[in-house]
């Protein structure tokens, strides 16, 4: 065989092992733990269990806690109380999964689920318990089921009362994010409203001037939607409404307020509440501007529930860390993996209820990940089921991005000095495909006079990982990923790349062909020598081991819950800083000072090749 011929076929077979690995990304959805296929009815007489208040949201809250009291003569520390939404659970029409002759008793999960002991450590022995337990609007009523047999051998002993909100059709958790102009805002939110019933706009304008209103596109999906189990199954739950519009011509740097509506066609109004957003700088504009970057966070719940893996502090510490921080922050990027919702489609609710403080007042931007995308025959570069069913549907629909098809989820934004380049790599970024084009197009397309930090941005690692998964592969990286890549960082000198997959942090040198071109610092000044290679995956869920040898490009590790905020302060000076959520400090930074002469000049592999002849 030719030596070509070899390399091909070669290639060809580490691209299948590559699309079919199962990678350890500690994704796991805690609902999966509950085996609901296997659950029976046992109704018990003597057992009960009663939820107050029965109604919540009257004064327009989005979210509130309720009290569940129960008791069962036969108590066991297995117990457990399971929040199910619409309430009457088991009304779902099943449908038998693959290899079933029959379907289910019960074929719908909880949304949340709690131990019967975890607020009364003498519940086996008395067999009365109480907790709380916050609950979000999430268009239907909710019960409380008691069941017995652990998660894994579900009985139902009793059912409460029905809870709901005073509107649980009401427009809930905006999301702000850039559109395809610098000057344009888009407001996505939720609700029950269909366009049958109601038509959508955000009314908005300049704080304390004359307000606008704006219509709003409508958008929603079903079960069939879905490309598999759990999402097609035991994990469904209707969406409800997805409304997005885009403000325009906005001033750059100005304040403006905004609520979302629902004008219903008896001529009354459902409104939000107001929310206010600052319009984006103009690119190249010289002005302060701050920018959270991280991946992999996930949601987690106040009241404790389903608590899995130690998702809890990481998840919440960095939302409360960035609520705290919020008016010393323009922008968010999460690159990938962001509900790990996995098929269990109500996490998404709670996700963006989790995020609703942030997302409502600065543009949220998502990269996709393999727990939002990944499915077999879906058409995903992995065939794997990290998606859990949802094959990329829900982040689509649930989020925004100024992408040219939002099937595929590359674009890039500008904000003032920054050009952001958001690759997809859960489909494939080779030479010749068309986000290898893509990339290049938005690498080779910026003005660096205007806009000098240039940052590529991926959720699986195209770079530089000492991650355990990735070390145990011997490539320290997502394999065919900077061997695709590194030509075009080095070319339009990449600032900085970002990734997220891996749940640790990580920082280089500016390497190059697996090569520090420059001693790691904490100031770089002058020419551009090599791309720094960032990972910033410990945004929540649990936390990924580093391999014991550590990489010579390597130059600061951390196995925390954190995230990197970067800050230009002008065209010549970029700040970096790691901060753990756990505290807000910083454990790592590094600045760099550049002029736009120093980017004009040659540094290794970044100009055009020449020969003696040219």
């Amino acid at each position: 065989m030719m030596k070509a011929e070899a390399l091909v076929l070669l290639m060809a077979v580490i691209s299948t092992l590559l699309r079919f690995r199962v990678v350890r990304s500690g994704g796991e959805q805690p609902l999966a733990r509950i085996e609901i296929h296997r659950a029976t009815i046992a109704i018990h007489d003597s057992a009960s269990i009663r939820a107050s208040p029965e109604v919540l949201g009257l004064k327009g809250q989005n979210n509130g806690w309720v009290t569940i009291d129960f008791s069962h003569p036969n108590s066991s520390n297995d117990d457990w109380i399971g929040v199910f939404s619409p309430a009457k659970f088991s009304s779902s029409v099943c449908e038998p999964e693959s290899g079933r002759e029959e379907a289910p008793l019960l074929c719908t999960s909880p949304i949340k689920f709690q131990y019967a002991n975890y607020s009364s450590a003498d519940y086996q022995a008395t067999g009365k318990g109480s907790i709380k337990l916050q609950l979000i609007n999430q268009r239907g009523d909710f019960s409380f089921a008691l069941f017995s047999g652990g998660l894994s051998s579900p009985k139902l002993i009793t059912v409460s009362n029905t809870v709901a909100f005073a509107n649980p059709k009401a427009p809930v958790y905006p999301r702000l994010a850039q559109g395809k102009f610098w000057n344009e805002m888009t407001v996505t939110w939720t609700s029950g409203y269909g366009i049958d019933e109601a038509e959508p706009f955000v009314e908005w304008g300049p704080n304390g001037g004359d307000q606008t209103r704006s219509p709003a596109g409508t958008l929603t999906f079903n079960r069939n939607s879905m490309c598999g189990s759990p999402a097609r199954t035991v994990g469904w739950r209707d969406p409800g409404f997805i409304h997005t519009s885009f403000l325009k011509d906005l001033w750059p740097g100005s304040m403006y307020t905004y609520k979302l509506g629902h004008r219903l066609f008896n001529s009354s109004y459902v409104w939000s509440r107001s929310y206010s957003f600052k319009a984006s700088p103009y690119p190249g504009q010289d002005s302060k501007q701050q920018i959270v970057i991280f991946g992999d966070m996930g949601k987690a719940e106040v009241d404790g529930s389903n608590e899995f893996m130690n998702y809890q502090p990481g998840s919440l510490n960095t939302t409360y860390q960035l609520i705290k921080d919020l008016k010393n922050i323009d922008l968010v990027l999460h690159i990938g993996d962001l509900s790990y919702a996995n098929g269990y489609i109500s996490q998404w609710d709670q996700f963006t209820a989790q995020i609703e403080p942030i997302a409502s007042r600065v543009p949220y931007m998502v990269g996709s990940g393999n727990h939002e995308r990944d499915f077999p025959d879906t058409g995903s570069f992995y065939e794997n089921k990290d998606s859990g069913g949802e094959c990329g549907v829900l982040a689509e629909t649930m989020f925004y991005v100024p992408a040219e098809n939002r099937a595929n989820y590359w674009y890039s934004t500008d904000y003032g000095m920054f050009r952001f380049c958001i690759a997809d790599t859960e489909h494939d970024w080779r030479p010749g495909t068309q986000q290898y084009k893509f990339i290049e197009h938005c690498l080779s397309t910026v003005d660096r006079q205007k806009q000098p930090w240039l940052i590529f941005l991926a959720h699986r690692v195209l770079g530089y990982s000492s991650g355990e998964f990735y070390a145990e592969e011997g490539s320290f990286e997502e394999p065919m990923g900077r061997e695709s890549l590194q030509e075009l960082w080095q070319k339009y000198k990449v600032d900085i790349a970002f990734y997220g997959h891996v749940h640790n942090y990580e920082r280089t040198c500016p390497v190059f062909q697996n090569t520090c071109l420059q001693n790691a610092s904490n100031h770089y000044h002058g020419i551009f020598k090599a791309t720094t290679h960032v990972v910033v995956g410990g945004g929540g869920a649990g936390l990924a081991d580093f391999s014991p040898f550590k990489a010579r490009w390597s130059h600061f590790r951390d196995r925390d819950f954190g995230f990197v905020k970067l800050t230009a302060f002008n065209h010549s000076n970029l700040l970096f800083e790691y901060k753990k959520s756990r505290d807000d400090n910083v454990y790592d930074h590094f600045a760099i000072t550049r002029d736009y002469p120093d980017l004009l000049a040659c540094s290794f592999d970044s100009c055009p090749r020449t020969t003696s002849a040219s």
